[in-house]
């Protein structure tokens, strides 16, 4: 079980926030908005998910929902055949929308490309009859290392079209981790394009892919290049096994690939994600469950209809744009907008002017970002017309109830209803959360499970705790997108995901719950607040205290935008409190500051969490996918000395910090 200090219990102690509801009117229009669906759901499980394959189009009916004979392997849909591609494209275009736009792509100079279904259906057909002309077959693994280009997308369903998995690497890693990734995938065809704009300069891609290249220890049969930066490219010569991507859509102009029928549990793609051993984790997701469920959330959680105009403003180089960009989106038949660029090139209301600019209906972020926003201040959204939204959402870690609020507020007008989605990677798509048509909102928990899916707070016992309480979070149930393994490693996969609370030599599926290594707790109306990872703990004289509530305490205090709190040794109390403060523009970083910050952790979890130290940093340590890098804080609080830093998108951030910290 999970191991600590004291009872090794975790602590809540954030007092509770207000509550929201959604309108009447988007009630009425909402795709989901009878409660019942959580008893049907419960009472129907595991048929109830016919619900979500039947958003599907199937060759060949499935036999069986479920099959858990052997726990935790588990089947949907077995016996089922489909093609992922089919299903986001060519019955669509059949179905008499093929004029309806499916990609709005915008490049950071304001370039713009748009994309019809039949239009991405014609040149998906032509790249995929370019893989197989490359070679390429059914069950290979095509390694996709790209920016958000539209090429990106058109890759992933060439792929899925042929029955060739795909490997999505972020293009912001390094050529490293490239190799890595194709070493461990065995992946032998590379597609990936010359460059890319980031804050209006072009970034060299096709070096960085070069060198990724040359690290394969199997070598490559052949790498596709897309031409993204024209006249202002670094004069790269395509090597032998190198083919220019327009150049092969020339010499396939106008073919068609007949989509290949893919049994229910076939890969559709592997996401490799980090691993506490250091080694990336290969993460399968299949063609049937993945895709079922990417669709019924996306309808019932966002609120698609193919009407709509969405925008997810993830990457897809991470399982949120994988669910939410393209698979969900696209095989509701909706409109999905992609940007190349940052939130703030060329200036702060860079967003908002393209949700004006397109009337979007549905907006869907991270906390990071929306912390920025908050930093930034009211005056850029303030510049446009946010009329059109009609839902908002955020995913990718827990968000703190200032922030939330402000979300509502500033974005929303007090009108759309707000989405707060716990999810994985390994999960495939949304856990927990309120479903926007019926649940009200409660400013920085995420929601109830969703129906179907059997959640629970635990104690390290594995029992449930009473509401109020903090625990650990886990899964008792199956879910149609869970991941079926990692990637020819079944035995890491049992180690990570189920040995904390399962009977690992039971055949019985009971006996096992999936345990995603988040703190969580739970209240009396079963919504779930996530507390962050269980590593994010703080133990302060042996109270086990999430740093998710610390955080959300100091960002309520009047000023501050974002903060980051880490454990750092203490000779009395073991661990004690140390705080990153990022204040809003203008505000004075002073001792009257911190003094406020302190008062407000104290008022608001009590003075065990009174912070031993508030440090004023102008950014935080982030990954390139926005995630705090909260060990390098923890090093810098107890003065050691600074591990690896080259995944960091600002790296140089964690000197000046640690030259702070040694003034102070």
């Amino acid at each position: 079980m999970v191991e600590g200090d004291g009872d090794g219990e975790l602590e809540a102690r954030l007092v509770e926030q207000a509550e929201f509801e959604p309108s009447a009117e988007f009630v009425e229009q909402a795709n989901v908005s009878d409660p019942n669906i959580y008893d049907e759901f419960e009472e129907n499980w595991p048929e109830c998910w016919e619900q979500a394959a039947a958003m599907l189009d199937w060759d060949t009916p499935y036999d069986e929902v479920l099959d858990d004979s052997n726990p935790p392997f588990y089947k949907w849909f077995t016996g089922g055949k489909l093609n992922a591609s089919y299903n986001c494209l060519d019955r669509h275009v059949e179905n008499g929308d093929k004029n309806r736009v499916a990609i709005k792509w915008e490049g950071e100079h304001g370039t713009t490309r748009t994309y019809t279904y039949q239009d991405l259906y014609r040149e998906v057909n032509e790249f995929a009859a370019s893989l197989r002309d490359l070679g390429v077959e059914e069950d290979d693994v095509v390694t996709l290392y790209m920016p958000m280009i539209p090429e990106l997308p058109i890759a992933m369903l060439a792929c899925a079209r042929i029955g060739a998995p795909h490997s999505v690497v972020f293009a912001g890693f390094s050529a490293e981790a490239l190799a890595t990734r194709m070493n461990s995938a065995d992946s032998r065809f590379l597609v990936t394009c010359d460059g890319y704009y980031r804050r209006g300069d072009p970034l060299d891609h096709l070096d960085k892919a070069n060198e990724g290249l040359d690290g394969v220890d199997h070598g490559v049969d052949a790498a596709v290049v897309v031409d993204r930066l024209g006249d202002d490219g670094f004069g790269h010569e395509l090597r032998g096994t190198q083919h220019d991507w327009d150049s092969l859509l020339a010499e396939h102009g106008g073919e068609r690939v007949d989509p290949v029928q893919r049994d229910a549990e076939d890969m559709l793609f592997l996401m490799y994600t980090s691993g506490t051993t250091g080694q990336p984790k290969g993460v399968k997701h299949t063609t049937g469950g993945y895709l079922s469920y990417a669709a019924w959330t996306s309808h019932s959680v966002l609120d698609i209809k193919k009407e709509d105009t969405y925008w997810c403003a993830a990457d897809i180089g991470w399982i949120t744009g994988h669910s939410y960009i393209v698979y969900g989106p696209l095989a509701l038949g909706t409109t999905t907008v992609m940007y190349e660029g940052t939130p703030d090139y060329p200036n702060r209301a860079r967003l908002w002017k393209l949700v004006e600019k397109y009337s979007v209906d549905i907006f869907y972020t991270a906390p990071t970002a929306i912390r920025a926003f908050m930093k930034w201040g009211g005056q850029f959204p303030e510049k446009h017309d946010l009329s059109s939204l009609r839902l908002l959402g955020t995913v990718g870690e827990p968000i703190n109830p200032r922030a939330w609020k402000w979300y509502y507020k500033h974005i929303g007008d007090e009108e759309c209803p707000v989405v707060d989605t716990w999810w994985q990677t390994e999960t495939g798509g949304m856990m927990i959360t309120t479903l926007p048509g019926i649940g009200k909102m409660k400013p920085g928990s995420a929601g109830p499970p969703l129906p179907g899916v059997d959640a629970k707070v635990v104690d390290t016992s594995g029992k449930e705790v009473d509401a109020g309480r903090a625990g650990y979070l886990t899964v008792g149930k199956p879910w149609p997108g869970m991941l079926r393994t990692l990637y020819k490693n079944d035995e890491r996969f049992i180690q990570e995901y189920w040995r904390e609370y399962s009977d690992i030599d039971s055949d019985d599926p009971e006996d096992w719950v999936y345990f995603p290594e988040d703190g969580a707790k739970i209240d009396a109306d079963g919504y779930i607040t996530i507390l962050g990872r269980v590593d994010d703990v703080i133990n302060v004289s042996g109270h086990r205290l999430g740093t998710m509530e610390i955080e959300s305490a100091i960002v309520g205090v009047e000023g501050v935008a974002e903060a980051a709190v880490v454990g750092g040794d203490h000779e009395v109390k073991g661990e004690a409190v140390y705080a990153y403060v990022i204040t809003e523009e203008g505000q004075a970083e002073d001792d009257k500051m911190r003094e406020r910050i302190i008062k407000g952790v104290e008022d608001a979890i009590g003075p065990i969490a009174r912070p031993e130290q508030v440090l004023f940093t102008p950014e935080l340590p982030k990954t390139r996918s926005g995630k705090i890098m909260r060990r390098l804080l923890e090093e810098i609080a107890n003065g050691e000395e600074l591990g690896d830093t080259t995944t960091l998108r600002n790296p140089e951030i964690v000197e000046e910090i640690q030259r702070q910290a040694e003034a102070e």
